[in-house]
């Protein structure tokens, strides 16, 4: 059993986190690096350090110092497009806590670490007291990802049952208080 250290990213946490998250849109979404979708990847910094509203998560290894998983809250809700226009207008940014980049690496799957990140960030949004709702849309052809938010939240629009042929994102509301 590790003993994972969590905490807020440090600058020195930077590198190893980007690192895990390009490795994920590369190998779990195979999509790779997409400018207009993952700036924040190149630029965590600027992205969830700069402003009090937002946050990045790293967890440690402690054998290595290795960051092992990632999950990241800003402030904006769901553009539209690509977004359906109801949820941008449903879930504005602002007021809007969105969850973001909870990767781990496959290794350390299994062993609680999406979940207590994603604990550290509900309490995150809770203290902040500006947010009204905790929002967050996946992949579901990633393994397991669409079940763990199932089990954390409810969806509030599934793109694959849209008539146009949505994309296949599957869009959660989770509840603050768990």
């Amino acid at each position: 059993m590790h003993d994972y250290s969590i905490r807020a990213a440090r600058p020195d946490d930077l590198d190893g986190a980007r690192a895990l998250m390009l490795d994920t849109v590369y190998r779990d979404f195979g999509t790779g690096y997409v400018p207009r979708w993952h700036a924040d990847i190149i630029d965590p910094a600027a992205a969830y350090l700069a402003s009090p509203r937002h946050t990045l998560l790293v967890a440690v290894d402690p054998r290595g110092q290795e960051v092992v998983a990632t999950a990241a809250l800003d402030s904006r809700g769901p553009a539209h497009p690509p977004n359906p226009r109801e949820l941008a207008e449903r879930y504005p940014s602002g007021e809007t806590a969105q969850l973001r980049r909870v990767y781990v690496r496959p290794e350390h799957r299994r062993r609680g670490l999406a979940r207590r990140l994603v604990d550290e960030l509900l309490a995150f949004a809770a203290a902040d007291g500006g947010y009204r709702a905790v929002y967050l849309h996946t992949d579901p052809k990633v393994p397991g990802a669409e079940s763990f938010w199932r089990s954390l939240g409810r969806v509030v629009h599934d793109e694959r049952e849209d008539l146009d042929g949505g994309e296949d994102v599957v869009h959660f509301e989770i509840p603050m208080e768990r």
